[in-house]
């Protein structure tokens, strides 16, 4: 059986169009089957006390100005969908609102994503299922009763998803891992259940793979010591590689 493995590039681009470009050629020389980014509109996702709150970025001195900084646009998206048809490699990303969704449907990608703090979202998880694409659930920051209303959604829509076991810290400590829950939500939803992974290293992630994974998602990063929040949670081109080798071994 084959492992589906997405590289996350997020917000590891900074805003900057060439450093995405460069993480999807990265993702693909790799062996990566997919690249994955995210997709937000501020004002809908974010109250206005949290974006106006200071905070110092490369692109000034609050929220809003450093989540703009991060926040890619129609000319941006363009470029990305262009390069990666010219690699020969998917792409796709994680609408927060039903907005960004809607933005999104306009590239026609071929999978899904709902980020761990959506599954509670009801409106853009009807909105995703009704577009009947495979989706890639995160489980972070869940209890069982959000896993299955979510994914009596996607049953009710007839559209084809897996779970995604995830822990919501960045970086995660290793012993934070709690890997048996790959089986544990395999058995419980009778689904396929992928591994989405915020360590540091690529042990744990190795693991996941040996456990039957159906997917296996980690954020990448061309330097772990850029700026950035999700950085340190990422794997360096090298690191990704060697991911890539341990995985088909196993």
């Amino acid at each position: 059986m084959s492992i589906f493995v997405i590289a996350e590039i997020g917000i590891n681009h900074n805003g900057d169009v060439g450093i995405a470009k460069d993480l999807i050629k990265v993702a693909k020389e790799a062996g990566c089957d997919a690249v994955k980014f995210q997709k937000r509109t501020l004002d809908l996702v974010y109250p206005r006390e949290e974006l106006d709150k200071p905070r110092e970025s490369p692109w000034g001195t609050t929220n809003r100005q450093q989540k703009e900084g991060l926040e890619f646009g129609q000319q941006e998206y363009e470029q990305i969908d262009d390069y990666c048809k010219e690699l020969g490699i998917e792409w796709f990303a994680s609408a927060w609102d039903t907005n960004s969704q809607e933005f999104l449907q306009q590239f026609g990608c071929k999978y899904n994503k709902v980020a761990s703090a959506m599954i509670v979202y009801e409106d853009l998880l009807n909105m995703i299922a009704k577009e009947g694409k495979h989706t890639f659930i995160s489980t972070g920051m869940t209890t069982y009763d959000d896993i299955q209303k979510a994914v009596e959604i996607f049953q009710e829509a007839n559209c084809s998803f897996e779970l995604m076991h995830t822990v919501s810290t960045y970086p995660m400590k290793d012993e934070d891992a709690n890997l048996k829950m790959i089986s544990t939500l395999r058995d419980k939803f009778k689904c396929d259940v992928g591994y989405s992974g915020h360590e540091t290293g690529i042990a744990i992630s190795t693991a996941a793979a040996a456990l039957g994974v159906t997917s296996l998602e980690r954020h990448i990063t061309l330097d772990r010591t850029l700026w950035g929040s999700d950085q340190l949670a990422s794997v360096e081109p090298h690191g990704l590689m060697t991911l890539m080798n341990g995985i088909n071994k196993v």
